[in-house]
Formats: C-alpha cells, structure tokens, sequence
C-alpha cells in the first residue's frame, strides 16, 4: 500500500535512504554528503512528497520553482522489485505534482544504472542534460599534449589496387566530405589507404577500415596517431576486429582493468593475420600509463608499421 511518511516513520525512511545509497553509491571523487540528504529528506516529510509502500519501497519528490519537480529518491528492497512497486510509487508522485501545479518531473540516474535508465525511459523520462566528468589531473596531462598531429593510414591485404579503390570511393561519400583520397599500389602483398578526413577523425579511419575488410572479404590494418602522444591499431578480418592496440589505454580517460588489458597487443592474432614475428610484437607494441614511458608516438608509429610489414 502506497501512503505518505509520518514522523513515526523516520527510521524506516532512514533504513531505506540507507539501502538505495549502498546500491548506488556516489562517484569515489564527490564528498560524502549523506548524512545532509537524510537530514533534507527529515525535513521533507509532512511537506514535500514523502511516499512509502508497506516497508519495501521509498520515493522523495520535491518541489522546485512553480511549475517544475524533482525525484530525489526512488528505491524499492530487491525482494519486492518486478511487482510494479516502484511503477506505483511513481505514479503517485506524478499524481501529487499535478495536484500541486507541477507539470514537468525531473531526475538524476548514474549513467552506469542501465537498468534504471531503461525503467525510467520506458515510463517517458528523456535525457535533457548530460554531465560529465573527469579526473583534472589527467584533463591538464591531455590538454598540454594536445597541440600534436592526428593521422592515420589503411593497409587491405590484397595485391589487387584497383578493388581498393572502387571500395574507398563507394563508402567514402557516406562518411562524410573528404577532399584529399590516395590509394597507393601494391607493395609487400599491401594496398595502403590516405585520406584527409581519416587523418581528421580516428572514428572515420575505424569505420573505412571495418568496411573495406567487409567488402574486401579479408585482412585490414587501421593505424593511426593521434594527439602526437597515442598509437592505435585495429586489425580486421571479413569486418571483425581482431585485434586492438592502443599505447596508452587510459589517455582518453579511465578504463574497466579489462578493457585495458583488451587494448594490448595479441602477438598471437598479429602474427597470424599480418605474419609478424610475436616475439618482436611483445617487444614493440607495448602498453603503459603514460606516453612518457615508451618511445615517441611517431617512432612507435613506425616501428609497428615496420613489424606488420606496411608502408607509413
């Protein structure tokens, strides 16, 4: 049954503010302002909206402006969740706002909660604002770096330079403008790609290789610089990446450990599709925290286009 707090019911309110927070916990870097939330929800019962379903569920919804609400809090206990608990409790918020003159609901959900993400959609929630963040050393490590150049080439394992060609100017169009296109001939059992906009954007030069090794049916290199400070390679196979490298896993920002041991390079993979020595790829294309602790990008970028047996 869905009704309002009273201050009898302090602790249960307490008990479940406390269970939302220990599922949702606050990104590492914000202070720890819980004890301030509870004492605000404190204050909210008898006079914003405080809402309890039997003791499995808590919604807080408060009044901002003359016309706008904003869900604080909406919490249902695991064991009483896929019973429309939550459905209920939200809908009468809704119900309370609009008796109240309140015509537009916000809230904030951690962009990680897919789960309630998709809840919240489904019900009618649409993004407005995005915030963003980022550690601030790392952001003035990227910024006092970023005056390097971006570039990349494309590498199709054919000896057939003509296809290349026909396919690069097929999809090039659909990726957006592009004034400058050289595809270079055969050499080493390689056709190697230019292109002005894929030395602009790293996610065009992905996107023209993937498509190239679907057309082409077979094996294709991405690598590229970019920043001056970051080496990147993908190799594909009939359109699938194989393999992804990136020198500096982190530069754009923290990663799950396991995609940072997925950006290293897999000697196996690269020895297969390109027939480059593994040892040498163990030895070259190396990972680390920071660009300062392998070669300059441009000499690595090199190296490895060396090792695959490519032209740069």
């Amino acid at each position: 049954m869905i009704r309002p707090a009273t201050p009898d019911d302090l602790a249960l309110v307490r008990e479940l503010w406390h269970a939302f927070g220990a599922e949702v916990p606050d990104a590492e870097w914000r202070d720890d302002d819980s004890e301030e939330d509870l004492r605000e929800i404190r204050a909210a019962v008898g006079k914003d909206i405080v809402l309890l379903a039997d003791d499995v569920g808590l919604a807080v919804a408060t009044k901002q402006g003359d016309r706008l609400g904003v869900l604080d809090l909406l919490y249902v206990r695991p064991k009483a969740r896929g019973n429309g608990v939550a459905r209920e409790l939200i809908r009468e918020v809704a119900v309370q706002l609009r008796a109240r003159g309140i015509d537009m609901l916000e809230l904030e959900v951690l962009a990680a909660n897919g789960d309630a993400r998709a809840v919240y959609e489904r019900w009618g929630f649409a993004p407005i604002e995005l915030t963003l963040a980022t550690p601030v050393d790392a952001l003035v490590e990227r910024l006092n770096r970023s005056d390097g150049p971006t570039f990349g080439s494309i590498h199709v394992q054919t000896d057939d330079t003509g296809s290349v060609e026909r396919e690069v100017h097929k999809a090039l169009p659909r990726m957006g403008h592009s004034e400058q296109t050289m595809v270079g001939g055969a050499h080493n059992g390689w056709v190697t790609v230019r292109d002005e906009l894929c030395d602009r954007d790293p996610d065009v030069l992905q996107r023209l290789a993937k498509e190239l090794s679907y057309t082409n049916g077979g094996v294709v290199l991405a690598l590229g610089v970019e920043d001056g400070a970051l080496v990147r390679y993908t190799l594909y196979d009939r359109g699938t990446a194989m393999d992804e490298y990136a020198s500096v896993p982190e530069f754009r920002g923290p990663l799950p450990p396991g995609d940072v041991i997925a950006l290293g390079a897999n000697p196996t993979v690269v020895a297969r599709l390109t027939g480059a020595d593994p040892a040498r790829v163990r030895e070259i294309a190396r990972t680390a925290a920071s660009p300062a602790e392998l070669p300059p990008a441009l000499e690595l970028h090199a190296q490895i286009a060396e090792l695959m047996g490519v032209q740069v």
